[in-house]
């Protein structure tokens, strides 16, 4: 599991790796290639936007990024919440759902901080 000492842009970062390690193991099949190609998609946009909002040009577009990064980590939950029943590495798919939601959770608390500031 990730280091807590990690900052978030590691933390997004170690997380796409993650995933794209998790998902090269994962056989191909009708089945998961679809499941694997979408939260590939979501998991590395994460930090593709964190690392957008932390260069944004405004607070509005930093809000902004911050708010896409949150859905994006959303949705790799809900990916790898469904992949969980049919991955052989059923390990490896709830710690990378602990780590998903752990970004999910840090992500919220910086929107819940600049909407009562």
């Amino acid at each position: 599991m990730q280091s807590s000492a990690l900052g978030l842009d590691s933390r997004t970062v170690n997380f796409s790796r993650d995933v794209i390690a998790f998902c090269k193991m994962e056989p191909l099949t009708t089945v998961t290639r679809p499941l694997i190609d979408q939260l590939i998609r979501c998991a590395t946009s994460v930090g593709a936007n964190y690392a957008e909002a932390n260069n944004a040009a405004s607070r509005t577009d930093f809000k902004n990024k911050i708010f896409i990064a949150k859905k994006e980590a959303a949705e790799a939950k809900y990916w790898l919440i469904l992949m969980s029943d049919v991955v052989f590495d059923k390990a490896m798919c709830e710690r990378l759902t602990q780590d998903c939601q752990y970004l999910l959770m840090t992500l919220h608390k910086i929107i819940s901080t600049m909407n009562h500031k």
